[in-house]
């Protein structure tokens, strides 16, 4: 559950301007706020946050001389396997964040495959027209322009 900077100060024992500072230097994805603006701490945030706020308090507290039990294997193997399941999400989102790009580029390599086939059929069809355009007129025209023109002189040639 998230928790706001406050609420992780008091619970640390620590002010809040630590946890801000910690806070600000997470990575944008770990840092989050709710509606009202207010900077929440999710469990990853925490997590990394106690980390650096934990080593200097064991710092200050041996050389203290304190004599606080350090955390039981019970503790230590509770947090691998809550950061072993960590790593298992992380896994599967990156999974499917590669699998959705997978999708992606061969949607665009589709996309590109028929524009390159479109063009290539354009480029004919204008090949086709051209050399329709260019070509001379069909016989029968010819023969019919050649009948005009020997009835023009044979008319010339009548006068």
């Amino acid at each position: 559950m998230a928790k706001t900077i406050k609420q992780l100060a008091d619970e640390l024992k620590v002010s809040k301007q630590t946890i801000q500072y910690h806070y600000q230097r997470l990575p944008a994805k770990n840092q989050q706020k709710n509606s009202q603006g207010t900077n929440l701490i999710s469990t990853t945030a925490e997590r990394i946050i106690r980390s650096k706020v934990a080593k200097p308090l064991l710092a200050n507290k041996q050389q203290i001389g304190s004599k606080e039990p350090t955390k039981t294997s019970k503790e230590n193997n509770d947090l691998i396997i809550t950061l072993r399941r960590e790593v298992e999400d992380l896994k599967s989102q990156r999974d499917k964040q590669l699998a959705t790009k997978d999708r992606q580029i061969d949607h665009l390599t589709k996309l590109i495959n028929q524009q390159q086939q479109l063009q290539l059929a354009t480029v004919a069809e204008n090949k086709k027209l051209s050399s329709l355009l260019e070509k001379p007129k069909p016989p029968k025209k010819r023969q019919e322009n050649d009948q005009k023109e020997t009835i023009h002189k044979n008319w010339w040639q009548f006068w």
